[in-house]
């Protein structure tokens, strides 16, 4: 039996229904390894600890009334990107700091509805403008796996907390690979869902044509949960149809991919095949997503935070590049892009007329050491801003959903495979996901030596 922190959602809200382990017993477990092993992986920007056993004790009582939610008792970290009622949301910035939310945004009402237990609010890239987590407020988050590297963003501290056994699962918000980027860094389970899907009604603006709240979780039932909360809608497991036709893509774009990486991804083609899928090599309709993305966030930056320029003392190097970057911007690049987005959008769907799901790399290497963006992969020079993850942001644009599933370690490392499906298809993809889940089995067992809390030996 698992430490009750990485048990299966549905197996705690049982145990407490059944009375052998109850909601104030697991958060109190959580919150000492935070105290523990936070101070290593600054995983947290704010823990709230009194709110959070108000909110435990209130689940077990309402166990022992009969009660029950999908979350309830279940404690759960969110991003700094989402409002908390009575709780600092800094957005990873100093410019924010001390900002108390007057209430919950759309994303946490949802989850607070379904029962959750807050632990606290998760570190993230200043503004969600970055794919690593680092900011001024303090330390980099570091990857549970080897702390010396980065869990990617800019959801890390949201996939840094699972890992460690911080929080049962948590929410995180994806406008560029935000979610599932820390998500296969971490070995963890991260969805992205179609866009619109989850809102946060009351949020944070930034990427605002491209955004989706989500989870990232140990597992894909774990995620099915908390997605349904989020989206306000069932996604019960159901039998995969036979044969789905399946397009594997190695390297989109012809872009570099490590080679421990490619034949992880490789392996899980394998899988799918044996599974009975039709699989095809094929190259995707994904070329033209910069020229889409960049302009249009740099728009939404401008009107959002252009005023920011003037406090430049207070925000990070790349958050003043961005906003550089918007005040130069052309309006009518912005024009074209916001003309080229549908059609982006047309030519993707229509790609999920031929086939029913698309297979890639989720990132273009393993996690890379804290603040050393790889300049090269494979012998081949790539770009520091996308170079290293380039292969999640095309379905940003194109609004699909796609999950992120670990299927391999390189050098002791986690990767992933990414599966994308066409609008509204989660429950598809969940499907799929969740029997890849069982034939890959992706060995968790070196993170889980290293933070679990019972074994000084090991630690």
């Amino acid at each position: 039996m698992p430490e009750p922190v990485y048990r299966p959602i549905r197996q705690l809200t049982a145990e407490f229904r059944a009375g052998t382990l109850s909601p104030v017993e697991l958060l109190e477990d959580v919150l000492a390894r935070i105290e523990e092993f936070d101070g290593t992986l600054h995983a947290y920007v704010t823990v709230v600890t009194e709110q959070a056993r108000e909110q435990a004790a209130e689940a077990t009582a309402a166990y022992r009334r009969g009660e029950s939610a999908p979350l309830l008792g279940v404690p759960l970290s969110v991003k700094d990107a989402f409002h908390v009622k009575g709780v600092e949301t800094t957005l990873g910035s100093l410019v924010h700091r001390g900002q108390i939310a007057p209430g919950d945004s759309g994303v946490v009402r949802r989850l607070r509805a379904a029962g959750s237990v807050f632990t606290g609010k998760t570190n993230t890239a200043e503004f969600g403008q970055s794919a690593t987590t680092d900011n001024l407020l303090g330390d980099d988050t570091a990857n549970p796996w080897d702390p010396a590297r980065t869990p990617g963003g800019s959801s890390g501290g949201a996939a840094a907390s699972v890992a460690a056994g911080l929080a049962v699962a948590a929410v995180g918000s994806d406008g560029g690979g935000s979610i599932r980027i820390p998500a296969a860094f971490c070995g963890l389970v991260g969805v992205k869902p179609t866009l619109g899907r989850c809102r946060d009604e009351g949020g944070f603006r930034a990427m605002t044509d491209f955004v989706s709240p989500g989870p990232l979780a140990w597992r894909v039932d774990d995620a099915r949960v908390i997605l349904e909360v989020l989206a306000g809608r069932r996604y019960p497991r159901g039998m995969v149809p036979r044969p789905l036709r399946i397009a594997w893509c190695a390297n989109p774009e012809h872009r570099p991919v490590d080679p421990g990486v490619a034949a992880a991804v490789a392996r899980v083609a394998q899988v799918l095949e044996a599974q009975g899928h039709l699989v095809e090599e094929r190259d995707l309709p994904v070329a033209g997503w910069q020229d889409v993305f960049g302009p249009l966030v740099l728009a939404d930056e401008r009107a959002e935070r252009g005023h920011l320029l003037a406090e430049s003392e207070r925000i990070t190097e790349y958050q003043r590049a961005t906003l550089r970057a918007a005040a130069e911007l052309d309006p009518a690049t912005v024009t074209s892009a916001r003309r080229a987005l549908p059609e982006y959008r047309a030519r993707v769907a229509a790609l999920f007329d031929e086939v029913d799901l698309v297979l890639t790399p989720a990132t273009a290497v393993p996690p890379f050491p804290l603040r050393q963006r790889p300049r090269e992969i494979a012998g081949e020079p790539v770009g520091a801003l996308w170079g290293a993850f380039p292969f999640a942001v095309p379905f940003n644009v194109a609004g699909t959903p796609a999950v992120t599933i670990p299927c391999g370690t390189v050098e002791g490392l986690p990767v992933a495979a990414q599966l994308v499906g066409g609008h509204d298809r989660e429950g598809l993809l969940l499907d799929v996901a969740e029997e890849l889940e069982s034939a890959v089995e992706f060995d968790r067992d070196p993170v889980l030596r290293r933070w679990d809390s019972q074994s000084a030996a090991v630690r």
